[in-house]
């Protein structure tokens, strides 16, 4: 059942068509707000929010097809249900309009009684979409729902050049045996929303999360300028990040946390991996592995943050490193050069 007390914008050039049409609204119990072109309406779209728009199609400066056309190419806009409510007559004018976005067709003169009824069909598709969306925010990264709203959902993915980060927390089987599983959960809690913050706040997303153990991207689905560099930037926030939260663990009396990572740049396959039922924005590659080997290697060698030499290139001099040589990866054929990158906590 769609909700009421809904927000309607009633667009018409006829003073007469705009007032019964507002009454109508307003008897069914929402609010209705009017404009007498499609200029002035598109005006009124861009700054304030509204549930349905009832639409003339033959009006000044700016006719309604040019209104739906306006809103298909927004991707703010091109979910707003749109009636049209118009004298003009043929069956192509419907069809055009329907292609281009609308919900439903009334002709003029209104019927009362199938306006109501599309109203609330409108409202209650709308009311389902939201809830969608709201789920997918909830569920998804806010690049992954906008890489979904711009290109829609297919399985499958594309080659970019990107930076992806491993991170996991050292000797956590111990802790977690030490503790409690609700202790446990509230403590990956924690620590998750100290790492997603960093890791968003340099425009990377998080892909995989396994127990203590995350992987991120940097550079799919957006574009960055240099990945390297927001890479190793949001590898640093997360070290910094842990010593604070670690002083405020030793303050209580609990032990420090101790976090290892990898960042490895070069190509990837970015996309949709799963079933249509089920999927997950991902990536693939080499750089993924060599990532994950890196991430690993940091125990073996007992250091935080281990890099390539490709991260190591994109970074300028921006930071300083210790170089590493000769460095055997399992599944890799050749030996390489790998650098050491000192923590922002190490470095105070």
């Amino acid at each position: 059942m769609a909700e009421t007390g809904q927000r309607l914008l009633i667009v018409d050039d006829n003073k007469v068509n705009r007032l019964l049409l507002s009454r109508s609204v307003e008897m069914l119990g929402h609010q209705s707000e009017i404009a007498e072109n499609g200029r002035l309406a598109m005006a009124r779209l861009n700054k304030e929010a509204f549930d349905l728009l009832l639409l003339d199609i033959e009006m000044p400066e700016m006719d309604g097809f040019e209104v739906l056309e306006a809103l298909k190419a927004d991707l703010a806009l091109r979910d707003l249900p749109v009636i049209v409510t118009s004298s003009v007559e043929g069956l192509e004018n419907i069809v055009r309009c329907i292609e281009l976005g609308a919900e439903d067709y009334l002709p003029k003169p209104v019927n009362k009684t199938l306006l109501e009824a599309r109203i609330n069909s409108c409202l209650e598709k709308k009311r389902l979409r939201d809830e969608q969306r709201r789920l997918l925010q909830r569920f998804a990264t806010r690049e992954v729902a906008q890489d979904l709203a711009e290109q829609g959902f297919s399985i499958g993915g594309r080659r970019v050049e990107a930076s992806i980060l491993f991170c996991d927390i050292r000797g956590f089987t111990a802790l977690s045996e030490a503790q409690t599983p609700e202790e446990s959960i509230e403590f990956l809690n924690a620590y998750y929303t100290l790492m997603f913050d960093a890791i968003a706040n340099h425009g990377g997303i998080v892909t995989l999360m396994i127990g203590d153990g995350l992987m991120a991207v940097f550079g799919a689905p957006q574009a960055l300028e240099n990945t390297a560099v927001s890479a190793v930037s949001a590898a640093q926030d997360m070290f910094a990040m842990m010593a604070d939260f670690n002083s405020e663990r030793i303050a209580a009396g609990a032990p420090a946390i101790r976090i290892g990572a990898g960042i490895a740049t070069g190509e990837v396959v970015a996309g949709y991996a799963g079933t249509e039922a089920r999927a997950s924005y991902t990536c693939i590659g080499r750089t993924v592995n060599l990532a994950a080997r890196l991430e690993a290697h940091t125990k073996a060698i007992g250091c935080e943050l281990l890099i390539d030499e490709t991260t190591k290139n994109g970074l300028g001099a921006t930071l300083e490193s210790r170089l590493i040589q000769g460095v055997e990866f399992t599944g890799f054929s050749e030996v390489m050069d790998v650098y050491s990158i000192a923590t922002s906590h190490q470095a105070n």
